[in-house]
């Protein structure tokens, strides 16, 4: 099938992890929620590695895989097959194949969920496949910016200075307007109408009908319930009593709307706590605009005193750095900390070394030193592993509390661009 880009193609910061497994990985999965980005990119890599490229999305394409799955996935040297998910029978062959010739970059795949449609296949193409992320756009994607907050942190925790021309208006703009590639160049209203589809055919489609499950309307109302929880931690009996559902069945529909990157959960983080500490995750929306439309708040509304920007902001936040944890060179994890006394701190990065960096996220344009009382809770506690405390905020400038506490703004996520002596 031919390959076509768009004439206003985004850059995506996958491209060079996705070109690098190729040149020594022979499969590479490129998974993510809908709607993403992932068959523009797979096109575009495709195209200049000279991959031919089949969707089965396409009906026909997706009969003559079904009839010959071994006869399909030889068609090509290279081959890029979009939504592998709707034909997970293909993987089998698949493995044959790449185990008889070993080539690097001989297939390229995409998948609209981490698990669904591909659970019931062990010991497929363990140990011959790498698993790429793709989330929907960053900031730093959609203005052509570096986006290398956790690597330059990590490189320079107390050297990073950011000075920003973006105030609190221009921050609720960027929640309301998410990342989805169809979404960012619309008008709000459209936006809206956009968003609100893609929720009922992602649930109804992916979730329902792909996982079997009869009482779709209970789904419909957890994600309705779960956008008034972004930003707290949950429990799926507190969740499930709320709609009629036992924690079990509740647990289970968090799994799957995870699965298909509607919501992600943070862990607890859990290194040296002590038992007076909590371990239920906190809930973040995969995508800003998606819990601002399910919602119902629209940038008039976020400036409305009362309304969620300080758990909207903190979700929009959060999935920016998950987003970039998918292709920065540092190693490492994102969780939440909170006592049972409730001294929080957001949002933890930690590396693989064990150290970790603070971060507060506040919907104000002057930081107080309050703000900063969970970070040095969480200072005392660990110690020297504490690299630095970040408050992140509305405001323009980099201010400092403290030897190692440090008020920045939140557009630092994505406008820095530092190397890695942390030096600009």
């Amino acid at each position: 099938m031919a390959i076509g880009i768009p004439s206003n193609y985004l850059a995506r910061h996958a491209t060079d992890r996705i070109t690098e497994a190729l040149q020594d990985t022979r499969v590479v999965l490129l998974n993510g929620a809908r709607q993403s980005g992932k068959s523009t990119l797979v096109r575009k890599v495709g195209k200049e590695i000279g991959a031919a490229w089949y969707t089965l999305d396409d009906p026909v394409t997706l009969e003559a895989a079904k009839r010959d799955p071994f006869s399909f996935v030889r068609l090509d040297d290279r081959m890029i097959i979009d939504e592998i998910q709707r034909l997970p029978e293909l993987l089998l062959p698949i493995k044959a194949l790449v185990d008889e010739e070993p080539t690097p970059g001989r297939f390229l795949l995409t998948g609209s969920a981490r698990v669904l449609g591909l659970r019931d296949l062990p010991d497929t193409l363990i140990g011959r496949m790498e698993t790429i992320e793709l989330w929907p756009f960053s900031q730093g994607e959609i203005d052509g910016l570096p986006d290398n907050f956790i690597d330059s942190i990590f490189a320079d925790p107390l050297g990073y200075r950011v000075e920003s021309k973006l105030g609190r208006d221009d921050y609720i703009h960027r929640i309301e307007r998410g990342g989805f590639p169809d979404v960012i160049h619309r008008s709000e209203r459209r936006r809206s109408d956009y968003l609100e589809n893609y929720l009922s055919d992602l649930v109804n489609r992916d979730v329902v009908q792909l996982s079997e499950i009869e009482r779709g309307r209970e789904l419909h109302d957890l994600v309705r319930l779960l956008a008034g929880y972004s930003g707290q931690t949950i429990a799926p009996t507190t969740l499930g009593s709320q709609i009629g559902l036992n924690s079990t069945t509740t647990a289970r529909y968090l799994r799957l709307l995870e699965e298909v990157y509607l919501i992600k959960r943070i862990p607890a983080w859990t290194r040296r706590i002590s038992a007076r500490s909590t371990h239920q995750d906190k809930l973040a929306f995969v995508d800003s605009a998606v819990a601002t439309t399910i919602l119902g708040q629209s940038p008039v509304r976020l400036r409305k005193p009362g309304a969620p920007l300080g758990a909207m902001l903190e979700t929009f936040v959060a999935s920016e750095l998950m987003r970039q944890l998918t292709w920065s060179e540092t190693r490492a994890s994102i969780s939440h900390y909170r006592t049972k006394d409730r001294t929080e701190v957001d949002l933890l990065i930690e590396n693989r070394a064990g150290e970790v960096i603070g971060i507060e996220v506040k919907a104000t344009s002057s930081p107080v030193d309050n703000d900063f009382s969970g970070l040095r809770h969480l200072k005392n506690r660990i110690g020297s592993d504490f690299l630095a405390g970040i408050v992140l905020y509305t405001g323009r400038q980099t201010l400092s509390f403290g030897d190692d506490l440090r008020a920045i703004p939140v557009s630092a996520i994505w406008q820095g661009n530092f190397e890695k002596t942390g030096k600009p």
